[in-house]
C-alpha cells in the first residue's frame, strides 16, 4: 500500500508543540486497531507481561532495516515490518499507551516520537536517537525506562561511540552535511562521558534471578565506535530464558530458539548484554 503523509494537527506533545510529519499507511492503523482490539483485556496485567504479550502480537511480521530513513525526517509508524529497535519501540509505546486512561492512535504516536527522539521533538535527523546507551540514557531521564543492569549484577562498561560521525558518508542524512555531522560528534562525546554497565556474557545464568519477562535485553558489541548491536524482549519459555526479537537471520519476529546466554556467545563480536526495564503508565 502506498505511503500516505499525515499531519496530527491533534496530537500534542508535552511541550505544547504540534506533531511534526507522520509517515503512515492505513494498514499501519488497522493494526494498531487490532492490537488494542486484543490487549484490551489484558490492559491491567504487569508491565513486564504486557510487554511480552505485545511482543508476541508481532511474532512472524517480516525483518525489514531502514524503515526509519525518510526525508524530511518525521515520526515514523510502521506496525507493518520493522528491525530489531523498531520492534522494541513499538513494543514499550504500545504498552505505554495500552496501561493508559487514552489508548488512542494518537496517544500512541505522541509515546512513539517521545521515546524516539531526544526531546520528544523532530527538527532534523540528529535528534533520533540512534545510539542505543543514549536511547536508555534519554528515556530513563523522560521516566519511561530504567537502566536495571546495575542491580542485576552487571559490572561497568566503557562506552566509547564514534561511528556515525567517522563514517557521515554511510548515511545519507549526513553525507555531505559536515554541520550534522559536527553535532552527531558533539552528542557522541556526551554519551562517552556517562557510567554504563553490563553483564558479561558467562554471566548471564548466573544473574537470571534479575532478569525479567519484559525487559528490553541490549547486547552489546564490541565493533569499534558502536555501543549496541542488537536488542530485543525478554520472555522464557519454561525454564529457557529467552527473547523475542527481529531476527536478520530468520527475517522476521521470532521466540529466539537458543538460551538468551548461548545466543550471546554465539556471536562472535558480543561480549554482554544491558538490561532496561519499561515502567508502567498509570
Amino acid at each position: 500500500m502506498k505511503t500516505i503523509f499525515l499531519l496530527f494537527f491533534t496530537c500534542f506533545l508535552c511541550c505544547g508543540q504540534a506533531a511534526e510529519k507522520v509517515y503512515v499507511t492505513e494498514a499501519d492503523r488497522a493494526i494498531f486497531d487490532r492490537y488494542v482490539s486484543e490487549m484490551t483485556a489484558d490492559k491491567s496485567l504487569p508491565t513486564g507481561e504486557l510487554m511480552v504479550k505485545t511482543a508476541r502480537f508481532f511474532l512472524d511480521a517480516p525483518y525489514v532495516a531502514a524503515t526509519l530513513e525518510k526525508e524530511p525526517e518525521g515520526l515514523v509508524i510502521n506496525l507493518r515490518e520493522m528491525d530489531c529497535m523498531t520492534l522494541v519501540e513499538n513494543v514499550v509505546a504500545l504498552t505505554s499507551t495500552m496501561q493508559s486512561a487514552d489508548p488512542s492512535f494518537e496517544a500512541f504516536c505522541k509515546n512513539l516520537q517521545t521515546l524516539r527522539y531526544r526531546n520528544g521533538e523532530i527538527h532534523d535527523y540528529t535528534d533520533r536517537l540512534h545510539y542505543t546507551t543514549d536511547w536508555i540514557f534519554e528515556n530513563q531521564r523522560k521516566g519511561i525506562v530504567k537502566d536495571v543492569t546495575p542491580e542485576a549484577g552487571g559490572i561497568t562498561f566503557p562506552v566509547n561511540v564514534s561511528f556515525m560521525s567517522t563514517h557521515p558518508d554511510s548515511y545519507k542524512q549526513l553525507k555531505d552535511n559536515p554541520e550534522r555531522t559536527a553535532r552527531i560528534a558533539l552528542k557522541e562525546k556526551e554519551i562517552n562521558a556517562r557510567s554504563y554497565y553490563y553483564i558479561p556474557e558467562s554471566d548471564i545464568n548466573k544473574q537470571a534471578a534479575g532478569i525479567k519477562d519484559g525487559d528490553v535485553v541490549c547486547f552489546v558489541t564490541t565493533i569499534k565506535g558502536l555501543d549496541i548491536s542488537h536488542v530485543g524482549v525478554v520472555c522464557r519459555v519454561g525454564d529457557k530464558l529467552t527473547f523475542i526479537h527481529a531476527s536478520t537471520t530468520s527475517k522476521k519476529v521470532i521466540v529466539n530458539e537458543a538460551p538468551l546466554q548461548e545466543y550471546v556467545e554465539s556471536i562472535k563480536r558480543n561480549s554482554g548484554i544491558m538490561l532496561v526495564r519499561p515502567q508502567a503508565n498509570h
